[in-house]
């Protein structure tokens, strides 16, 4: 084995974005990197650095997604969406369809495109069969040539390039346009996030209905309940979320490179907040397009905050 192992752990972010891409889940996505190290390690004599160690790892860990990803569902935001599986024209049974977990952070650093971070790309990428998933997020996110995603995937340089067109172009049927999207860091989504938090601290239904865009959706997961359009998602919050004021805190962050909220609640004021979940949110310029609800305590830790919000400085 030539003397590289040392440097290996070099490429852990990439391949870790890879694996997230390709499964939609941060938890699934370390696993699946420490599996491509310990089949990197078991095979490291039949390295010939006939290809690049990079190459040789992406192969590696493509090929530990490809096994993965068989005879499962994919995982996917509803709204809009639908229920994809590896023919984009026969859907999954909705049983088969799986949830896209959060990410916090930036889950690819060597990417220099943030658009191709959103959560849209993500989730429109579970649309894709896995081998042209794959083609395409090496070439578009991760700006490999085609010869070399041909090494990886084994297969011709013409092979990838029609992957990779196919792809663009399912894709281009998905993914929400730069223009529709703030970032998640801009005064404008900053603003919107703000006034997100402070409805939901003051149950403020007016607040919240000036913030909805007339088409906006409401996702809440896992329990499966997807409205569309404010005059849906307005009576819901109302009568079932911002019932009384002083019940919910939130704290501003960022997930899968969008604005985002962790929320903590208590069932009547003078008893103490805990973890509750975490909200999502797509803004375009003024208004919530959509709200993406985690019923999931344990993000609140994920996304590096305290059990107890008065910890808060």
């Amino acid at each position: 084995m030539p003397d590289i192992w040392d440097d290996l752990e070099d490429y852990r972010p990439e391949l870790v974005a890879l694996c997230y891409r390709m499964t939609g889940s941060a938890h699934e996505a370390e696993d699946l990197v420490q599996e491509t190290y310990l089949r990197a390690w078991r095979s490291r004599a039949s390295f010939e650095e006939r290809s690049s160690v990079r190459t040789w790892l992406y192969r590696i860990a493509t090929n530990v997604c490809l096994t993965a990803l068989q005879g499962r569902g994919r995982r996917v935001l509803p709204a809009g969406l639908g229920t994809p599986g590896d023919d984009p024209d026969v859907p999954l049974p909705a049983a088969e369809v799986l949830w896209l977990t959060p990410w916090f952070g930036d889950p690819a650093q060597v990417a220099e495109r943030r658009r191709m971070l959103r959560l849209a790309l993500v989730a429109s990428a579970q649309h894709l069969p896995a081998r042209q998933r794959a083609a395409f997020l090496l070439r578009e996110v991760l700006a490999m040539p085609a010869t070399e995603i041909a090494q990886v995937l084994g297969t011709s340089v013409p092979a990838v390039k029609s992957a990779i067109q196919r792809a663009r172009a399912r894709l281009d049927e998905l993914t929400p346009t730069p223009e529709n999207v703030a970032e998640p860091d801009s005064p404008a989504a900053r603003e919107v996030l703000n006034s997100y938090i402070a409805a939901f601290e003051t149950a403020d239904i007016a607040v919240l209905t000036r913030l909805l865009r007339d088409d906006a959706t409401l996702e809440v997961i896992p329990s499966g309940l997807s409205l569309t359009g404010k005059r849906s998602c307005v009576p819901f919050l109302a009568e079932h979320v911002l019932t009384a004021p002083g019940l919910y805190r939130m704290f501003p962050t960022v997930a899968n490179d969008q604005p985002a909220a962790v929320a903590y609640y208590r069932e009547r004021t003078g008893t103490p907040f805990r973890p509750f979940g975490l909200a999502v949110l797509t803004t375009d310029t003024t208004h919530l397009t959509s709200i993406t609800a985690y019923l999931d305590p344990e993000l609140v830790a994920a996304a590096g905050f305290p059990d107890d919000p008065g910890r808060m400085r």
